[in-house]
């Protein structure tokens, strides 16, 4: 009883509280964060939107939009096959090249997708480096996590940021094998940052390759927007860079910077990247075009900054369990699914606020949260109606600490 099982499997999430609804949003160019929420009954309502990734409002842009028509208006649609098949275009190799610069590298390969990038990666890197032992932060992205296992090669985990736990498993492998050390830069759902210069100490000390995922970075930090890496002035000690265009560029892909024997490697065996389809050239050209601009609008960076530190400070002066380890990242912890959901939906219903809430498999049970992304367009009109919203729902919903934990 095939739809019995499917049932169950459903109802199972229903009675967690982890059920995922999707909110149908129609974003209107030149008025982000503002939106419109099509209701399930076809009725529209306008709301801010608190919960997207695109940090900068750059799939706002004139510059993005303007390379994208001039893109679709020479070229069509879609890019016609796999980047080995017809595929690959100049707007494509642009992108590549306006990426390598990027991260002063000698050359970047584009995917559909950071998820994509990261899991062809890390799944053909154990074939391209026999014997490879690969050592993940516990809490990578589920992309690294699937990439790693698919790869099927021998992999040790340390606790998160913990370099001195990482230390003892690089002390406990047999020495002149391969490793690669795989953390990100800035852990998108509590917001604190890896140890990046510790981390790439251990790996001068014990041979190993970097990895670094920068997508919740990228656009966002450093002098030309490359990462976490480039603020801290250690882009040269990183072997592999994961990134994405979905989030502070505003577009979509993703892509890693390396050497070019690297990226050639992994161009030649990785099935996620041999045997799909290319972005549409309009999509890269609008991604070239977002990543350009960003080099050099600092001022815009520093707004986003300024934005995140208010929000932070008022949700602070209510009391709130904010979880701040000084990035641009806001969680609200709740602790609970089902408040979790209600809180949001709440939000959404009675104060025309949109955030996700953010439950398990996305982070462990009991850590669920609200997870807010203010931006450079989120102004002193917006925070102020989240913040009474929020306050007047904490209270009305008694969410404390003691009830949480019961």
């Amino acid at each position: 009883n095939y739809p019995a099982m499917i049932d169950a499997a459903l109802q199972r999430l229903h009675d967690e509280g982890r059920y995922r609804t999707f909110i149908d949003i129609e974003r209107r160019r030149g008025s982000f964060p503002h939106a419109v929420w099509r209701r399930p009954d076809g009725a529209e309502r306008p709301v801010t939107v608190w919960c997207g990734n695109d940090y900068l409002g750059m799939g706002q842009h004139p510059a993005v939009l303007a390379a994208m028509h001039e893109a679709i208006d020479a070229t069509g649609a879609g890019s016609g096959g796999t980047r080995n098949i017809s595929g690959t275009t100049v707007y494509h190799k642009a992108l590549e090249a306006e990426l390598a610069d990027l991260h002063r590298t000698e050359a970047a390969l584009l995917f559909t997708s950071a998820y994509i990038a990261n899991d062809a990666t890390l799944s053909t890197l154990p074939s391209l480096f026999p014997g490879l032992v690969i050592v993940s932060d516990e809490l990578n992205h589920a992309s690294m996590i699937q990439g790693i296992r698919r790869g099927g090669g021998e992999k040790h985990i340390f606790r998160h940021n913990d370099v001195g736990h990482l230390r003892e498993i690089l002390e406990a492998i047999e020495p002149g094998r391969p490793i690669l050390i795989a953390f990100e830069s800035v852990y998108s759902m509590d917001g604190d940052f890896g140890p990046i210069e510790a981390i790439c100490d251990l790996a001068d000390e014990f041979g190993a390759l970097t990895y670094i995922d920068e997508v919740h970075a990228v656009g966002m930090y450093g002098p030309r927007g490359a990462g976490v890496a480039e603020a801290q002035g250690l882009m040269g000690r990183i072997d592999i860079v994961n990134g994405t265009l979905a989030k502070a560029y505003g577009v979509m892909g993703g892509y890693i910077a390396a050497s070019a024997r690297l990226c050639d490697a992994i161009r030649s065996y990785a099935p996620g990247f041999i045997f799909t389809t290319s972005l549409p050239p309009a999509v890269a050209a609008g991604a070239a075009a977002s990543v350009r601009h960003l080099k050099t609008d600092q001022a815009l960076r520093a707004r986003h900054q300024t934005q995140a530190r208010i929000l932070k400070t008022r949700l602070k002066g209510l009391g709130l369990p904010l979880i701040d380890h000084g990035s641009h990242i806001v969680p609200v912890h709740v602790g609970n699914p089902v408040k979790c959901k209600m809180l949001s939906d709440m939000l959404l219903e009675d104060h025309g606020i949109y955030v996700q809430p953010i439950n398990f498999p996305t982070v462990p049970r009991g850590t669920e949260r609200l997870r807010f992304t203010p931006s450079p367009v989120h102004g002193p009109r917006e925070t102020d109606a989240l913040v009474r919203a929020m306050d007047e729902l904490w209270s009305h919903c008694a969410l404390n600490r003691a009830e949480l934990t019961a």
